[in-house]
């Protein structure tokens, strides 16, 4: 099966990583066909071994390669393909000038009070929908002018996350 890893902050933060050493890592713990795609964590692999011990698995070998946590979120090619075709907004509103569309991916749905409590939050620039174990934000301003970033999101709804642009995500699922 072809398998997405999202690492959540990898060459951010002062975490730098070498996509060859990614690649490295994902080889040694016997995944196969491993390719990175951009230097923010996305690496494509195959395995017969479900997400759930493949995210597991991935976590402790780079915490032992890097000397720190990378939390990862592994999608199955064919559901990366359904989260990159998901309108969640109409395209109007996401192709207009200014605006971003970013994919949040979660490791499970929020607490339906986390949920409220975010779509609930008075701003008029940011927009969120929820969708199976991701998060779809529309910011229509620069995001360093919004208020809200993914250290806020993860407060907010009780996880982790990792946020990728919807342009990096259809790129994936192009490729």
């Amino acid at each position: 099966m072809r398998y997405i890893a999202f690492l959540r902050a990898i060459n951010v933060g002062g975490h730098v990583v070498k996509m060859e050493q990614l690649r490295a890592v994902f080889r040694a713990i016997g995944l196969a066909s491993v390719e990175t795609f951009i230097a923010s964590g996305n690496v494509i692999f195959d395995s017969e071994t479900n997400a759930k011990n493949l995210e597991s698995g991935i976590e402790k070998a780079l915490e032992k390669e890097l000397g720190y946590e990378v939390v990862t979120f592994v999608r199955l090619e064919a559901e990366l393909a359904q989260i990159a075709a998901y309108e969640a907004f109409p395209a109007s509103e996401v192709g207009k000038e200014g605006s971003t569309l970013f994919i949040g991916f979660l490791r499970s749905q929020p607490k339906a009070e986390a949920q409220q409590k975010l779509l609930e939050f008075p701003n008029a620039a940011d927009d969120f929908r929820f969708h199976a174990r991701e998060l779809h934000w529309l910011c229509r301003t620069r995001v360093s002018d919004s208020p809200f970033s993914g250290a806020w999101l993860e407060k907010l709804l009780e996880m982790r996350t990792t946020l990728r642009n919807v342009n990096t995500v259809r790129r994936l699922v192009a490729r």
